[in-house]
């Protein structure tokens, strides 16, 4: 970080993280009235350059979902990748980095309701490595705690309140001595991890959920489903996918911007075929970490480069 000091984007402008603060009173804080965004940026060592990845598909989500809480935004998706450049700039981190976008209730009033109820908004940035170890292959447990749903909270806007459920699923699988956690939706049907997306390999076909059950809808996964078609011609089908279909899956892995790919090696205790990551898994991680660090020139229209002199892309969705 610049000076050994880190700086957050809050209230409008660029200020020391330490001073962006917020009331103990307020709305996001009391009732889970925010919606966030994960994003991430990616060091390339040779090329001396930091790249962030989709940044604008991310802001245009953001910008979709406020919508659902009732909150404002005064800034446009281009608007929004403008600041997080200057944002990463003042930072200038030369590692993998994490940047939340933040939007939320900003009244200290008492009571849930988002009327007459001010918005704002924050981004920060942290140097941010790997979230699993990728190689060694996640053993996880089927939650007991379902994922919430469209009509109660909807997992597709990243409202932080929801994020109570993914604690819970999480923290559980945790103390049962798993890694993580699937969790199914309210009819049964496999949705996703405790906050990431999910595909199975099967027959060579590449299955994953549908957005209607109660999924986020990924961008991570929709990368994924690009890719995977124009460089490998694996097919992907979006459908429903029951519990016991885990257990016979030829493999299984996680998606998402925090989680990036990793392989889901067993699942209740039983093994995914020789419990291992297998072969499709490990060609969609490394094309996926080849192309988020700029090592890939087909894709380059997804990344934004942070320290070019020449101006700096910001790909269309």
């Amino acid at each position: 970080m610049s000076e050994n000091k880190s700086y957050a984007f809050f209230q409008g402008e660029i200020v020391p993280e330490e001073d962006a603060k917020i009331s103990i009173r307020t709305h996001a804080l009391q009732y889970g009235t925010g919606v966030f965004e994960g994003i991430r940026a990616y060091w390339n060592e040779e090329k001396n350059e930091l790249f962030v990845f989709r940044m604008k598909e991310h802001y245009l989500r953001m910008l979709d979902n406020i919508k659902i809480l009732h909150i404002e935004c005064k800034h446009s998706a281009e608007e929004l990748c403008d600041l997080t450049i200057e944002l990463l700039k003042k930072n200038a981190p030369k590692t993998d980095t994490y940047v939340r976008p933040f939007a939320y209730k900003a009244s200290i009033m008492v009571g849930p309701g988002l009327q007459n109820n001010p918005s704002e908004f924050f981004i920060y940035t942290v140097p941010f490595g790997a979230y699993f170890k990728a190689e060694d292959g996640l053993k996880v447990m089927v939650s007991s705690w379902r994922r919430v749903d469209d009509n109660a909270i909807p997992p597709r806007a990243k409202i932080s309140g929801a994020y109570a459920n993914t604690a819970l699923a999480k923290t559980d699988a945790y103390n049962m001595g798993f890694d993580d956690c699937i969790v199914l939706d309210q009819n049964g049907h496999v949705a996703e991890g405790s906050a990431m997306n999910i595909y199975m390999v099967k027959n060579g076909e590449l299955i994953t959920p549908p957005s209607y059950e109660n999924i986020l809808v990924g961008i991570t996964r929709n990368t994924i489903a690009e890719f995977a078609q124009k460089e490998f011609g694996i097919t992907v089908k979006e459908r429903k996918i029951d519990r016991s279909e885990l257990y016979t899956a030829d493999e299984l892995f996680f998606c998402g911007t925090g989680a990036q790919v990793v392989p889901v090696v067993e699942v209740d205790k039983r093994k995914i075929a020789d419990g291992k990551m297998g072969p499709t898994t490990k060609r969609i991680l490394d094309t996926y970490e080849a192309i988020t660090h700029g090592k890939m020139d087909a894709y380059s229209h997804w990344l934004t480069p942070v320290y070019a002199a020449a101006g700096n892309k910001i790909g269309a969705r």
